[in-house]
């Protein structure tokens, strides 16, 4: 069974991508409303909730566990990869190589939480494997709350998105890395603000292609099942959730409060 957390209901882009891709394969999520958002607080205290997150998943009986948050993929992926053993599938990985392959001109923006833009991990990685390429990183903390809060659409909402993108803007990049999984529901919000010259990296598609070659590879590890279940759990339950997971997914869901 494949296992998804998330500090919200934004890693629910990553859970809808794994659906369409494998749709047969039965899948568990757990979304921590109860503390979201992830990104202003200390890595010692993602660490900690991400080991709590997993550890439900492994209970309930996961076999592979996706990281579907980016401030816990930045900070906790280490921690658990040497608690668990079971493989762990991050969200930076697979968005850092469409990004290189992808930009053109070696310019590339990230836009996160604070935590994930203060690991500094995307430009490390890009650079690892392009180090010539030049990364700008812009923290739009107050994203996460928006989304969360249903405010897709709002006045306010494109004000501050164009706000946080000006520097960027001013960079001349070429490709922005939505470097949080809550982002992809502000995608289009996103690219009227940056231009539409500028390529959209969405880490939530990028995961679920990873995810389904990395299943390729080892068949055993989670077995399809025709008309397989998927579960979706939250630590809290809003109906504000609610309809942002109905919005997400283009019908009625069930969240579960654990």
């Amino acid at each position: 069974m494949i296992g998804i957390f998330d500090s919200g209901i934004g890693g629910m882009t990553v859970a809808r991508a794994v659906e369409q891709l494998l749709p047969d394969h039965p899948l568990i999520y757990f979304g921590d409303i109860a503390r979201t958002p992830y990104g202003p607080k200390s890595p010692e205290t993602i660490v900690n909730y991400s080991i709590r997150n997993t550890e439900f998943l492994l209970e309930k009986g996961a076999t592979l566990i996706i990281i579907a948050c980016n401030s816990a993929s930045s900070v906790a992926t280490t921690a658990l990869r040497e608690r668990f053993q079971v493989p762990i599938i991050e969200v930076i990985s697979p968005a850092v190589e469409k990004a290189v392959r992808i930009s053109k001109s070696g310019r590339i923006g990230i836009i996160g939480t604070k935590a994930t833009v203060k690991s500094k991990v995307y430009q490390q990685k890009i650079q690892k494997k392009a180090p010539d390429f030049e990364v700008f990183s812009t923290a739009c903390p107050l994203l996460v709350p928006l989304v969360e809060e249903g405010w897709l659409n709002k006045r306010e909402t494109k004000m501050i998105i164009r706000r946080y993108l000006h520097p960027l803007k001013d960079k001349q990049i070429d490709t922005l890395v939505l470097a949080c999984t809550h982002y992809p529901l502000l995608t289009e919000l996103i690219q009227a603000r940056i231009g539409k010259r500028v390529q959209l990296i969405d880490s939530s598609i990028e995961t679920a292609h990873y995810t389904k070659t990395y299943l390729e590879k080892h068949p055993d590890l989670v077995s399809p099942e025709p008309g397989a279940s998927h579960t979706y759990y939250t630590s809290d339950s809003t109906e504000t959730a609610r309809k942002v997971a109905n919005y997400i997914f283009n019908r009625p869901m069930e969240l579960i409060v654990a």
